[in-house]
């Protein structure tokens, strides 16, 4: 019988960016106070898990919420480039005020999968390198908890993946800074648990055709 796995996929916390500008790939983005202390209580939150491993997307808001959860679990973060933000290209560093004004910017709500943005990937291009790092990571922790940091797109894209849900559709889901969305993979398929989350994370116990698989 295959041995359940959890995913936690933690968005990055909070910076002076998050929802005014798109900072992609832009160096030198880091978590401002508030981040800081989402960062720490994220890890006082994740006390009780029996985290096996944390892979983390190598730009340095990411980096900086995994620290702590790896200082908690002794614990050594490892930087996966397939888990990195969505590449922007030209649109990376503007505001999301001027952004809004593109012809691009409705199809990129509406129609996400038809969407790439000018010198970068295309929304599909990213939902796939996410899904096959996360593909990665979980045939090398069978049976184990494993938490990976990354960005709002990606989960978002993630998620929507394993959930089921087209592409189209990945705008309506909404992924916190700090938040934790957390999917148990059993024989029958991916189940998600939560979406969002930012409280204490609710028990990964799954229940089909009359069996129980507790973790």
């Amino acid at each position: 019988m295959m041995e359940m796995m959890n995913l936690l996929l933690i968005r990055h916390a909070l910076n002076d960016w998050v929802g005014e500008r798109l900072a992609g790939w832009t160096p030198g983005v880091h978590l401002n106070d508030e981040g800081c202390g989402q960062a720490m209580a994220l890890a006082q939150r994740l006390a009780d898990v029996p985290l096996a491993a944390i892979y983390s997307s190598p730009l340095e808001r990411t980096l900086e919420t995994a620290q702590p959860l790896a200082n908690a679990y002794a614990l050594t973060v490892q930087v996966r480039e397939g888990l990195g933000e969505t590449r922007y290209g030209d649109w990376t560093g503007h505001s999301l005020k001027e952004l809004k004004e593109e012809d691009l910017w409705p199809v990129v709500q509406v129609y996400p999968g038809g969407a790439r943005f000018p010198g970068g990937e295309s929304l599909r291009e990213t939902q796939a390198r996410m899904v096959a790092e996360l593909d990665a990571i979980r045939d090398a922790h069978p049976g184990q908890t494993v938490a990976v940091v990354s960005h709002s797109d990606p989960i978002k894209m993630a998620a929507a993946h394993y959930a089921g849900l087209p592409l189209d559709l990945f705008q309506r889901l909404t992924i916190s800074p700090a938040s934790v969305t957390a999917f148990a993979f059993t024989r029958f398929g991916p189940h998600l648990i939560c979406l969002n989350h930012t409280e204490a994370l609710p028990s990964f116990r799954i229940e089909e055709h009359g069996e129980k698989e507790v973790q």
